[in-house]
């Protein structure tokens, strides 16, 4: 499992990092989009789409993509879409772990899906727009948060965070995973570390105090976006979204936290 896990993760890295780093925008966003198509897939076979659905689902989603880029869509309208999802339904579901992939709820998620998805795609896009080192510290705050929660809940946890979704999660460990994405943050707002990334730009559009409160919020939606799909999956009865990824589950289970915070982020700096 182990060798699986470190071949797949050395192939990733080979494919991602130097389109990440060298490739223009163009081709950048063509990478981009092969994700968000892959996770859209995802996303239909968590709702239990039956038969060529999940497919179907996904070659609607790259066509509202393509589409949305020629009809020349803003991106800030999507942002807003996207956040008022994960601000109102993400926890809504969550606190009343309803059935997600049944009647009226899966309809909503089938729509919201690719909202969701075309504004991941115009986020990442944009961010890597304003420099690699931008779009690389917004990954940051969510590996970040899952370093912290990880060893902070080794050590520390002892209160669930929410049970029946997601047993091994516990407040100590979303804590330890704030906590380390602030004095990251901080320091690397203080030094200018790479500027700009996403804590200098916070810093310097939004001031300290609330570049503080705009972290926190994008730490605390980065554990929503995870128990989200956490709650896809036991409800559709699998452990991860799909075995695309040998040793790694799918790409949901890879973008799970991002997809949250990418629109939220983007839609804090316009």
């Amino acid at each position: 499992m182990l060798r699986t896990r470190v071949i797949t993760a050395i192939v990733l890295l080979a494919v991602l990092v130097p389109i990440t780093l060298f490739a223009p925008i163009c081709a950048f966003g063509k990478l981009i989009g092969f994700v968000v198509v892959f996770a859209a897939w995802e996303w239909g076979r968590l709702l239990r789409l039956n038969g060529a659905g999940p497919v179907a689902y996904a070659v609607v989603t790259g066509v509202a993509l393509v589409l949305n880029i020629f009809l020349g869509v803003r991106s800030n309208t999507l942002y807003q879409m996207a956040a008022i999802f994960w601000v109102l339904a993400g926890p809504y579901a969550l606190l009343r772990k309803s059935t997600l992939a049944a009647g009226a709820w899966r309809a909503f998620l089938l729509f919201a899906g690719i909202v969701v998805f075309l504004a991941c795609w115009h986020a990442v896009v944009d961010a890597r727009a304003q420099g690699v080192a931008f779009v690389l510290s917004l990954l940051l705050v969510v590996w970040l948060a899952d370093i912290g929660a990880y060893f902070a809940g080794k050590a520390l946890g002892r209160h669930k965070l929410a049970p029946s979704i997601s047993p091994g999660k516990t407040w100590e460990g979303a804590m330890g995973g704030w906590l380390a994405v602030i004095v990251i943050g901080a320091i690397a707002a203080v030094t200018g570390f790479y500027a700009p990334t996403v804590f200098t730009a916070l810093v310097g559009h939004l001031g300290w105090d609330r570049a503080f409160v705009a972290l926190s919020v994008l730490v605390a939606f980065s554990v929503v976006g995870d128990l989200f799909e956490s709650l896809l999956k036991r409800q559709a009865g699998v452990k991860d979204s799909s075995g695309l990824l040998p040793g790694h589950g799918g790409v949901l289970d890879r973008i799970d936290a991002l997809l949250p915070i990418l629109p939220i982020a983007l839609l804090m700096l316009g």
